[in-house]
């Protein structure tokens, strides 16, 4: 267990390192100078070097990243060139937003995903197999951004209960839950469908159905929980995006969550701000994947930590 957890953590500082250093590069081949981005297109050249010497931009870019890796393992993450704040306070004050829509959206999709998919499984091959199916693909197919635009519209012209954007109360969760979950929700049940109609099939489920017991009472008691492993990988990781704040959601309900955050910093070219969104991103996706490796082998015992290396 004690190596399983070096090697994974180690892979994961790996992979940080890898996102900062690319991230760093690309912000800086972006035409954009951070200089005339605080002090406007009309100040004077000495200002401009002023600023330009004040952030470490007259340094040698290997220079500027060693400076900046030391602050971020430090859990500073600069300043943001247009707020005039720190990076990682902006980021910790937008994540409360971002998790109550996160938890919320997984907690909607999942229940919706397993009902449904145990359904189609229970039915499999019947008409309800067949609605439920089509009913998915259709809510996997559906854009994000359409489908809040589409509850925007109906939500707020037609039924007029529910907030237009921005965060007022519990109403305000329901139409960007609802845009993040229903894709997600339509995906998880095609997965547990396919995963059970397997599992349906194998010896032990026949062992079971031979002892007496229903097909229902055999799906839920024994075959549920080995279909139910691969979600625990899809649900950890989607978890993580939803946590690092998803753009197109919070961008069309003015959600103010990490994913507005990291919209404006990417339109206003504020590159302190979008390394730390970038790089926070990347943090929860390590840790989401060293939490769903662990969860996957405690719920199979079948699985060894060395295989989930």
């Amino acid at each position: 267990m004690l190596v399983f957890l070096v090697r994974r953590i180690v892979f994961g500082a790996a992979v940080l390192l890898g996102t900062s250093i690319i991230t760093f590069l690309i912000a800086f081949v972006i035409p954009a100078d951070p200089a005339v981005t605080m002090a406007g297109a009309k100040a004077d050249p000495q200002t401009l070097a002023t600023i330009r010497h004040q952030l470490d931009l007259d340094q040698p870019l290997y220079v500027q990243y060693a400076r900046y890796l030391d602050r971020a393992v430090h859990g500073d993450l600069g300043r943001s060139y247009i707020r005039r704040e720190s990076v990682t306070r902006l980021i910790a004050s937008r994540f409360p937003a971002t998790a109550v829509l996160a938890l919320s959206a997984m907690a909607v999709s999942l229940v919706l995903g397993i009902a449904m998919g145990a359904v189609a499984a229970a039915y499999r091959g019947g008409a309800t197999d067949n609605a439920l199916l089509i009913f998915s693909l259709a809510l996997v197919s559906m854009p994000v951004f359409w489908l809040g635009t589409m509850l925007l519209i109906a939500g707020g012209l037609y039924l007029r209960s529910f907030p237009l954007g921005g965060y007022s109360g519990p109403l305000s969760l329901v139409l960007p839950t609802l845009t993040l979950a229903l894709g997600s929700a339509g995906y998880y049940s095609r997965v547990l469908h396919t995963n059970l109609a397997e599992e349906m099939d194998r010896d032990y489920v026949r062992t079971a159905r031979g002892k007496g017991l229903s097909a229902t009472s055999t799906m839920l008691k024994h075959a549920m929980a080995n279909a139910m492993l691969p979600l625990v990988t899809l649900a950890g990781l989607d978890l993580a995006g939803l946590l690092s704040g998803v753009v197109l959601t919070e961008t069309v309900f003015n959600w103010p969550g990490i994913g507005r955050l990291a919209f404006e910093a990417i339109f206003n070219l504020d590159i302190p701000l979008v390394m730390g969104t970038v790089l926070f991103s990347a943090f929860l996706i390590v840790v989401a994947n060293l939490v769903v490796d662990l969860l996957y082998a405690w719920l199979d015992p079948r699985i060894r930590l060395s295989e989930t290396v």
